[in-house]
């Protein structure tokens, strides 16, 4: 007999314009970005039924993602906290959340792929 021992449900290479940033300049014109989510988060009972209603719907995490990503903030790690935050406040079964987001021109002098901020958050449901 199979045992589930830990369900993810993901988003990636998720593609924003947006207005993230220190500069004055990349609040005006804006960067791209890419959001990647992993989202801990019990499937057994979808697994059996097949039942959407026994899921979390990632259209819904999708529309979450893309309101945060909307809101200007200076910071990367400042918009990955309150897309973490406005998830499990939509989705409380949520358990962990892992969150990259890559701005992919970040205006450092160099050529690369992006500057990436990534975090590892729990659902703490102690309190």
């Amino acid at each position: 007999m199979m045992r589930l021992t830990e369900s993810y449900i993901s988003l990636d290479g998720l593609r924003f314009h947006a207005f993230h940033g220190v500069l004055p300049q990349e609040r005006k014109v804006g960067n791209d970005y890419v959001v990647n989510i992993r989202v801990g988060y019990d499937v057994s009972s979808a697994c059996l039924s097949d039942n959407v209603a026994d899921t979390l719907n990632y259209a819904a995490m999708y529309d979450v993602v893309k309101a945060e990503m909307n809101e200007p903030s200076q910071l990367l790690e400042r918009v990955a906290w309150r897309i973490g935050e406005r998830l499990v406040e939509a989705f409380p079964a949520i358990t962990s959340i892992t969150i990259q987001l890559t701005k992919q021109n970040p205006p450092m002098g160099a050529c690369g792929e992006g500057a990436t901020v990534e975090l590892h958050l729990i659902n703490d449901k102690t309190k």
